[in-house]
């Protein structure tokens, strides 16, 4: 992904259509889940700053598992945003419409998918010339319903719907004309994550991919 553009890094998204939520508990699990990742056919980790070990364990994966795209998530501050980068992120993932965030990426050429929720943040998106977003968190903000009405209004806009995202309803996110992608802790099981069970990480990402198809391939 190092040499993609902004607009391509988005095309790999769509096509995986999957961006896993990473938290990590220690800087050691970042390789191994890393790699669980990419053998489960989602090589993209959403590394978020709800941990401590965020930044240096995006170094390590940067350095040792190159085949996985790196993105930022939780992003609050434009520091977070320059360290994130600095340690080999590709993207940008707010949970908010946080103005000062998406002004840097955007004069940065840095991608940015930040959060909104209502329609006043994804009219700030469209302002700025953004036309694909977050949508977080989706369920307690109506969900497909929610998505659903604003493709009416925000018809060139796409979006990644996280927060109580699962396999038990992805589906119906997944069959949404303006659903790029779907984001989420589901392909990485806490469960699995505490006992270190990477086979498991790796075969919650290809059920994950395996719904993907089947929905997209529904659609073609």
């Amino acid at each position: 992904m190092a040499d993609k553009t902004n607009e391509e890094q988005l095309a790999y998204l769509s096509e995986l259509g999957v961006v896993p939520l990473v938290t990590l508990h220690s800087v050691e699990e970042a390789v191994p889940l890393a790699k669980a990742l990419e053998e489960g056919g989602v090589p993209v980790a959403e590394v978020t700053f709800r941990s401590p070990y965020a930044i240096e364990g995006m170094k390590k994966i940067r350095d040792e598992v190159p085949g996985v795209t790196l993105v930022a998530g939780t992003v609050h501050t434009v520091e977070q945003a320059k360290a994130s980068i600095e340690a080999g992120c590709k993207g940008l993932v707010t949970p908010a419409f946080t103005k000062s965030v998406v002004d840097y990426a955007l004069e940065n050429d840095v991608l940015i998918l930040p959060g909104t929720a209502v329609p006043s943040d994804v009219d700030d998106a469209y302002q700025r010339g953004l036309r694909y977003v977050k949508f977080f968190p989706a369920e307690a903000y109506g969900g497909v319903k929610t998505l659903k009405a604003l493709n009416g209004p925000f018809a060139e806009m796409k979006f990644l719907p996280t927060g109580g995202v699962s396999l038990k309803n992805a589906e119906e996110y997944l069959s949404l004309n303006n659903v790029f992608a779907i984001g989420g802790s589901f392909p990485v099981p806490s469960a699995a994550q505490k006992a270190h069970d990477w086979a498991a990480i790796a075969q919650a990402c290809k059920d994950a991919r395996a719904l993907v198809e089947k929905v997209r391939g529904a659609k073609a």
